[in-house]
Parts: structure tokens; C-alpha cells; sequence
């Protein structure tokens, strides 16, 4: 029963589940990623740039068997995701930022002893 019990309480721990999540949440958003790589950019400005180079199979360029167009389509989707990311994270930093709160005023005691000060300025003054 200890083995039983110990797994229980490492598998339910807040961590494992929270990890749990964040990688299934990663995942899917993850394939969102590459969906808006694959069947947004890709169509809307590679194919053309590629087109314009001439290779626009460049996934079956080879030269003695060595397939370095797959290597070379991966190289170019590896960094589409990694530009749409970028302004992903951007963007929602941006957000991120707008929501801040404003920082908080005086506390109690800063505003008691802001209130000291001043009385002891003008009772000086007088």
C-alpha cells in the first residue's frame, strides 16, 4: 500500500498536473502555429518567393541521393514559426503591459508620517 499511496501523492501533486496541462496546451497550440505557417504564410509568401527562385518543389531537390531540400524546407518552416511566435509573444506582452495595474499609492504609514513631516515643516515655519 506505501508504493500505492507515494505514487498517488507525486501524480496528483499541483505541479504534475499543472505540467500535464501546460504541455497538452502547448501541443495544441503548437499545431495552431504550424497550421497558420503551413496554410497562411507558406501560400501567401513563400510560394511566391520560391516561384521566383525557381524551385518551387524544394522539398525533392537532391544531388546523389542526399534529399537536402527536405532539410532545407525544414530550415525555412523552422523559421516562419519562430517569426510568427516572435510577434505572438510580442503582442501579448503588449497586452500583458496595458493590464498592469498603476502602481499602488502610499500605504497608511507612508501617508501618516508624510503627514507628521508636513506639521513638523509648518510648525518650524511659524
Amino acid at each position: 500500500m506505501g508504493f500505492v499511496k507515494e505514487f498517488r501523492d507525486f501524480a496528483f501533486k499541483g505541479n504534475v498536473l499543472d505540467l500535464a496541462v501546460g504541455v497538452i496546451i502547448g501541443g495544441a497550440f503548437g499545431k495552431i502555429v504550424s497550421s497558420l505557417v503551413e496554410d497562411v504564410i507558406t501560400p501567401l509568401l513563400l510560394n511566391p518567393a520560391l516561384k521566383a527562385a525557381g524551385a518551387e518543389n524544394i522539398s525533392k531537390l537532391s544531388w546523389n541521393g542526399v534529399t537536402y531540400g527536405n532539410f532545407i524546407s525544414a530550415v525555412i518552416s523552422f523559421l516562419c514559426i519562430a517569426l510568427v511566435l516572435f510577434w505572438i509573444i510580442k503582442g501579448a506582452n503588449k497586452i500583458v503591459k496595458r493590464e498592469e495595474a498603476a502602481p499602488a499609492g502610499p500605504t497608511t504609514d507612508q501617508q501618516l508620517l508624510t503627514e507628521i513631516r508636513d506639521l513638523l515643516k509648518n510648525k518650524n515655519n511659524i
